[in-house]
């Protein structure tokens, strides 16, 4: 017996020597900083600049992080055709849901902290979240329906995962009737589907971030400003933009019958003003983004600054949703936006971020596991944890998924892998 001891022992002590050998081999491996060349630089900038010549994009800001720095950033188009005024590699976007990250992370810090967890119901931070009803059957004439109360509740996994229930109208025909009838938010109007069962891009975020507002008792703006943008070192993010920057926000168009068109400017808010939504409203650059990825590269800090654990980060890019997976949404509403996105069917979704699965043309250059997500303006970024890159690609039109943007986002990802070193 004590022979066996002794060799249980000496075979013990080998695995775990060998085990760290080769995890020491694989960190060393996996950490090597990434470059891409002078050639495949000038490369990146006249794929950006043939994406406008074409007219796939009035103008695009790119950027591309490794764990240590920025591997290379460029700028092509017009910030505004009228003016002739050049893209600055600095503009500031309307990100849109390219927020929902952003909340996605103040959510994980308050699990870190011990003051939500996430299989929590919503209803034990917000009132009106229990006793929900999904719709079993819908009249589209009039738009009147039946329910049923729902099988579970929401929780905050449901959230994060898109997995709520919930759905925006722009992309779920019930929900656009519901929303254009009795002008709820779809949070307050009946599910879709029961909690946990299906996958819908929805305004779940926005949920988040009233729980965020909740447990911290700081607004939005003044909480990402705190834990977040200012550690990060983000100094151009925020829910408004300083009148002195409002020049170097782009104009937005359309495309409409295979025509570009400027939208009217509506008014840029200046000052932050409540209420801030955890689902939309943030203004960035590729720089501010590009450091908020790194972030998330570097297992939740970066420099100094520790914004999430490294465990924290992990979740958030393991595969939140089960059996099921991200599914296509349709074009309710073709000028705002085509059906997406890319990966539906194949893809799973982690803790705010749609995953790449490696088995669809989604992935053919991104390694599976990627991270990624969107803004409704055509403003998209992806994170690859095994090549330890983050891309980010700027665009300022409509409709979401517009062919020319996705030509424009997928050749620039084609080039980067073909070039990465």
């Amino acid at each position: 017996m004590m022979r066996l001891h002794q060799t249980v022992a000496i075979l013990t002590a080998f695995v775990t020597l060998m085990g760290g050998l080769i995890f020491s081999g694989l960190a060393q491996t996996n950490t090597r900083t990434k470059a891409i060349s002078g050639a495949g630089k000038a490369a990146l900038s006249s794929h950006l600049s043939s994406a406008v010549s074409r007219g796939d994009s009035p103008g695009v800001v790119a950027l591309i992080v490794g764990r240590d720095g920025v591997l290379y950033q460029g700028a092509a188009g017009k910030l505004d055709i009228a003016h002739d005024t050049a893209m600055p590699a600095n503009a500031i976007f309307a990100i849109a849901s390219m927020t929902k990250p952003v909340t996605s992370v103040a959510i994980m810090r308050l699990v870190e902290e011990g003051k939500v967890k996430l299989d929590d119901p919503v209803s034990a931070y917000l009132p009106g979240f229990d006793h929900l009803q999904v719709i079993t059957r819908f009249n589209e004439k009039d738009a009147t329906y039946e329910t049923r109360p729902a099988k579970r509740t929401i929780t905050i996994r449901h959230l994060l995962t898109n997995t709520s229930g919930f759905a925006y109208g722009f992309c779920n025909a019930i929900e656009y009737r519901l929303t254009e009838k009795t002008k709820k938010s779809p949070w307050e109007l009946p599910l879709v589907n029961d909690p946990g069962e299906k996958w819908n891009y929805s305004p779940s975020t926005a949920v988040l971030g009233m729980i965020v507002e909740k447990i911290s008792g700081q607004t939005l703006e003044a909480y990402y400003h705190q834990h977040i943008f200012e550690p990060l070192g983000m100094v151009d993010t925020s829910y408004a933009v300083p009148l002195a920057k409002q020049s170097r926000v782009p104009t937005t168009y359309t495309r409409t019958n295979g025509t570009l068109k400027e939208e009217s400017r509506g008014t840029i808010p200046a000052t932050p003003t409540p209420p801030f939504r955890g689902d939309g409203g943030l203004y960035s650059t590729v720089q501010d983004y590009g450091r908020f990825m790194q972030m998330l590269l570097n297992g939740g800090h970066l420099g100094s600054a520790k914004i999430l654990s490294e465990r924290s980060v992990k979740m958030m890019g393991e595969n939140n949703i089960g059996s099921i997976f991200v599914e296509l949404q349709p074009a309710v509403d073709p000028s705002h936006a085509k059906p997406f996105p890319l990966g539906a069917g194949h893809d799973k979704f982690g803790l705010g971020f749609q995953l790449a699965s490696g088995d669809s043309q989604y992935a053919k250059f991104r390694s599976a596991g990627s991270m990624s997500w969107a803004g409704i303006f055509n403003t998209e970024f992806w994170i690859d944890p095994v090549q330890h890159i983050g891309g980010v690609v700027m665009m300022q039109m409509l409709p979401f998924y517009d062919d020319g943007a996705i030509r424009t986002l997928r050749g620039f990802e084609e080039l980067v892998y073909r070039d990465l070193r």
